[in-house]
């Protein structure tokens, strides 16, 4: 049951997004909204999407229907020749989950076809095999929609969101069959976008000069175009993650967002403060030692002052930009040369690309620290029975006899092994396309090759991580709270899990204004570098004064001291309540009840909801806690003349934002 609606189903598709391999933004937002959409919803919430075995057995626990209509909807589909399973997904909140088999029902592609193009008028070529599976999947659901109004008559009503363009052909065929459903559709980024700026063009600067039917017609996307806009103009409520987002789908799609709903994270808060701090420390003292074996024979340089930054994703160079952090890091060495510093900053990418196996260097850099760890404690044990006998017998015991001739034998052994001829390696895996890689082939043109007297080091990891690595053994999550600072300089990124989540983990990150989260961050915190969230200016400034704003962010970074560096950890993890799904969530609620208004209005009216989506900061005591917690202090003491300024610059929050908190008030009053 949701708050005023009365009796209201609510279903929810992904399109391809429940298949392991497709694991990115779009499964984050589904998955982890989960638990807060089930607390609202109860059992009245249900997951949809593609059935694939394997994920099937390992993720989903299979179960009953609980409810009639939808049992008898799903019978009606496997009578007449289809696959549906149901079940519980294994997640936090364990959602009821809806999967369709598109292989079982691949049959009925061609007369599938034919039915999109007599009420769509929208053709998919035979070889596009995943616009081809997602006609299947919307035919599919489709049909289970059908079904199920048709059981369900008017009560209880259904919500159906669909995410992305996979996902839109069955928001197309419900509408055109007059299928009586309230339709959200969300565009995570527009189809279009990205293989734009994937391309390198300069896309922010000529959004309105595009021709978007060539454009897609020259990219051979013009079939999946047409379903994408389709998607949005025919839902009733149409939403994006980010302001920068709907700024791309105005002029793309055609359509305004009606709402923006900023992706959220389940934040879990220490009951210990200093919880954190520990994490970092224990997890950095493990890409410690990674660094002794990939760098011994060189490892010339302090590790208490060393800093690890580290970029991680798709490996797309250019959107995620791994171009521009490539040319800032050469910057960066040069001033730390020129200025003497004693820092070091050892730079990872974790993106994965084709490999076809481990660097034998660095496995090998593995085993030599391995092997000299066992002589340090094969030496160590002996020298402590030694003295230990000594002392026993009451006397002081002589240094120079205590370790024998053997001893320093195997010790010079050590210290030889440690010795290499060649300069560590750039990579930790052989890769199939060296010579043409864009990262390797930019870290040749600035000169970054691990040497002597390089202060920034780089160790290109094409992999994702997992702790059952032979190399560096660290999941994700253990691995960013080692890390000092995450760089994510951006230049099409709609959201951005990847900062978000190092500011949960309290780990600084560098973002732009290019980015979802960086927007979000910019509109809500007056000065967000004062906590920990580096904003680079990508929409606004050339390529080279974009790389030195970040190269300048990074070198005042190394400049910062431990105790700094510390301080600024708390304060980039207070930040974390501002994403989190139990605030962010009432965006997606305000969605919900604004499509059941349009769909139904004689039932639904937003004017006697009072949901309004308001931000966390305005959320009761959330927002008390926000503003005037001497914990958080994320107010600066700069004033403005005009009063509503002044208290906007004080709290570090929107005009918008604030305008929402008085109408919150004077609901309240009334």
């Amino acid at each position: 049951f949701s708050r005023g609606l009365g009796l209201s189903l609510i279903c929810e598709t992904g399109g391809l997004c429940f298949q392991y391999v497709t694991i990115g933004g779009i499964y984050t937002v589904i998955q982890t909204k989960a638990k807060i959409t089930v607390d609202e919803w109860g059992e009245n919430y249900i997951m949809m999407g593609p059935y694939y075995e394997h994920n099937f057995k390992t993720q989903v626990e299979k179960c009953e229907p609980p409810n009639q209509a939808i049992k008898a909807a799903m019978d009606s589909l496997i009578n007449n020749g289809s696959q549906v399973h149901f079940g519980r997904w294994l997640i936090e909140g364990s959602p009821y989950v809806i999967l369709f088999d598109i292989g079982a029902a691949a049959w009925n592609l061609d007369r599938w076809k034919g039915d999109l193009w007599n009420e769509c008028s929208i053709g998919l070529p035979y070889h596009d095999r995943e616009a081809n599976d997602s006609l299947i999947f919307g035919s599919l659901v489709a049909w289970f929609f059908k079904e199920l109004t048709d059981q369900l008559q008017d009560k209880p009503n259904v919500i159906a969101h669909f995410h992305e363009w996979q996902a839109g052909t069955g928001l197309l065929l419900s509408r055109s069959r007059k299928i009586p459903l309230a339709t959200i559709f969300t565009t995570h980024a527009t189809l279009l976008g990205r293989y734009l700026c994937a391309g390198n063009a300069d896309f922010y600067n000529n959004l309105d000069k595009f021709n978007i039917d060539q454009e897609a017609g020259e990219r051979q996307i013009y079939h999946r175009y047409c379903l994408e806009r389709a998607a949005v103009h025919c839902a009733h409520v149409f939403t994006t993650v980010s302001q920068i987002t709907a700024v791309e789908a105005n002029h793309m799609l055609h359509r305004q967002a009606d709402v923006v709903t900023p992706n959220g994270l389940n934040v879990r808060k220490f009951s210990a403060m200093h919880e954190f701090q520990n994490l970092h420390s224990m997890n950095k003292a493990k890409i410690q030692e990674f660094v002794r074996g990939h760098f011994y024979g060189h490892l010339d340089f302090n590790l208490e002052k060393t800093l690890f930054f580290f970029i991680a994703g798709r490996y797309e160079f250019s959107n995620k930009g791994a171009d521009l952090f490539l040319e800032s890091l050469s910057r960066l060495n040069y001033l730390l040369r020129v200025h003497k510093s004693d820092v070091t900053v050892v730079v990872f990418f974790i993106m994965p690309a084709k490999t076809n196996n481990f660097n034998v260097e660095s496995l090998k850099g593995q085993a030599v620290r391995k092997q000299l760890w066992d002589t340090t404690q094969f030496v160590k044990e002996k020298f402590g029975k030694r003295l230990y006998e000594s002392l026993l017998r009451g006397e002081i015991p002589d240094m120079s006899k205590i370790l024998d001739r053997d001893d320093f034998t195997i010790m010079k052994r050590a210290i030889y092994a440690t010795q290499r001829h060649s300069l560590p390696p750039v990579t930790t895996h052989n890769m199939l396309d060296d010579s043409t890689d864009p990262i390797l082939s930019n870290i040749r043109r600035i000169g970054l090759f691990n040497g002597r007297n390089d202060r920034v080091k780089i160790v290109f990891h094409p992999e994702f991580l997992s702790s059952t690595s032979p190399l560096l053994p660290m999941d994700y999550e253990e691995f960013v709270r080692g890390c000092h600072l995450g760089v994510f300089p951006s230049y099409y990124e709609p959201w951005g899990y990847t900062p978000g989540e190092c500011t949960v983990m309290g780990i600084p990150s560098v973002t732009t204004n290019l980015s979802g989260f960086g927007c979000f961050m910019e509109e809500h915190v007056s000065d967000p570098s004062e906590y920990g969230i580096y904003i680079v200016d990508r929409r606004f400034r050339s390529a080279d004064e974009s790389c030195n704003q970040l190269t300048q962010f990074m070198f005042s970074f190394c400049q910062q001291s431990r105790r700094q560096r510390i301080i600024q950890r708390n304060r980039t993890e207070r930040l974390s309540d501002l994403l989190d799904w139990r605030y962010l969530g009432r965006f997606y609620m305000y969605a919900r009840h604004l499509a059941l208004s349009r769909s139904f209005p004689s039932k639904f009216k937003m004017d006697h909801l009072n949901i309004a989506p308001v931000s966390p900061i305005c959320n009761g005591f959330f927002y008390r806690r926000f503003l005037f917690s001497s914990r958080l202090r994320l107010f600066d003491q700069k004033y403005m003349k005009n009063d509503i300024n002044t208290t906007v610059q004080k709290f570090g929050v929107s005009k918008f934002l604030f305008f929402l908190f008085l109408k919150d008030i004077k609901t309240f009053i009334q």
